[in-house]
């Protein structure tokens, strides 16, 4: 995709402020747009991303800015896909991320296929994250502009044939630009909030949601000597790291440092206890070109946290300083400096 040649793309439009702006942008770039939302989940939903409301927000922005809209149900894929194995993750002591998952299985899984069959040059998102190219044209993923708002860990699981069809328009401005602009154009959703993390899951009602779908299992509740110092019902309400909710009185905090599905058994500990000098990986992604054993790499574990240097040894990571234990499930993204190398999950 060369500059300034006019493209035929599709935006994916969730009917928040920044998939608004990034199809105005595209729009007045002098593309040609079609917005498409995604009806996801059926469920109750309160998260300002994906209910019936935010598919109303879309189609109105879409007819606001004259352009054509489609509304496309991927439920059951999002329910194979996303919901099942986020259930099962907690069901086995992992800490999944349903985000992550979304992007990877139907946002850039089935929607690009959906693109590519319609004969769309390429999809468009509103994700706080840039995407350049190298000396030989390949697409580099990077973080945003807005280091607040950057979201280039959720994307980390693309790979060069995901980024090469991919454009990311509003990655260039900061989230009070992206909202100046919105009010410029009179978009509804100039002021929208922003979506939480979990689209299928209500405000504090994760332990709701997996009590319904997750058969109870007691257990105890250990110190890091074995010894019993509570009980539970069930390893879905614990991952590691936790340290509230945890119903065991004790003068010092405590940590979940271990989740065993097995034996139905959660282990605290304190914060030194977590401390781990690696972790290891499965599921590695690249963006581009493969990482080089004994290679050091910024590694961070939460799609806002901090990063910290670790060195690559394809299976696994060792830090250059001890750090908290990372839950299994959950995605460790990889960069250089602000690019990012790739992905994988902790084992």
């Amino acid at each position: 995709m060369s500059g300034g040649e006019r493209l035929r793309v599709l935006v994916a439009m969730s009917g928040g402020v920044d998939s608004s702006v990034a199809a105005a942008l595209m729009r007045d770039q002098g593309h040609d747009v079609t917005g498409v939302t995604l009806k996801l989940w059926g469920g109750e939903s309160d998260s300002g991303c994906c209910s019936v409301s935010d598919v109303e927000d879309a189609r109105r922005v879409a007819a606001q800015l004259d352009l054509p809209h489609y509304v496309f149900n991927f439920a059951e894929d999002f329910n194979a896909n996303v919901v099942d194995p986020y259930v099962a993750d907690y069901a086995s002591g992992r800490t999944p991320n349903p985000c992550v998952e979304c992007n990877r299985s139907l946002k850039w899984g089935r929607l690009l296929n959906r693109a590519r069959s319609m004969g769309f040059d390429a999809l468009v998102t509103g994700h706080h994250a840039r995407i350049t190219r190298d000396g030989s044209g390949r697409a580099e993923l990077r973080r945003g502009e807005d280091p607040a708002k950057d979201q280039s860990y959720v994307l980390a699981v693309l790979g060069q044939e995901e980024l090469a069809m991919t454009l990311l328009p509003v990655g260039e401005m900061t989230k009070a630009d992206v909202r100046v602009h919105a009010t410029r154009l009179g978009l509804r959703t100039a002021a929208k909030a922003e979506s939480m993390d979990v689209c299928f899951i209500t405000r504090g009602g994760r332990n709701a949601f997996l009590d319904a779908r997750v058969p109870a299992a007691p257990g105890p509740i250990v110190d890091g000597d074995g010894a019993v110092v509570g009980a539970h019902d069930g390893v879905r309400g614990f991952t590691v790291g936790q340290r509230r909710g945890l119903a065991v009185a004790a003068g010092e905090r405590r940590y979940v440092i271990d989740v065993d599905a097995a034996t139905a058994t959660v282990t605290l500990g304190d914060r030194r206890d977590l401390l781990r000098g690696g972790i290891a990986l499965s599921r590695v992604t690249s963006t581009g070109a493969s990482i080089a054993d004994g290679t050091t790499v910024l590694a961070q574990v939460r799609a806002h946290g901090e990063s910290h240097p670790a060195v690559w040894h394809g299976d696994h990571i060792e830090w250059v300083e001890p750090q908290p234990r990372v839950a299994p499930g959950q995605i460790v993204a990889l960069y250089e400096g602000d690019r990012v190398l790739g992905s994988a999950i902790v084992v």
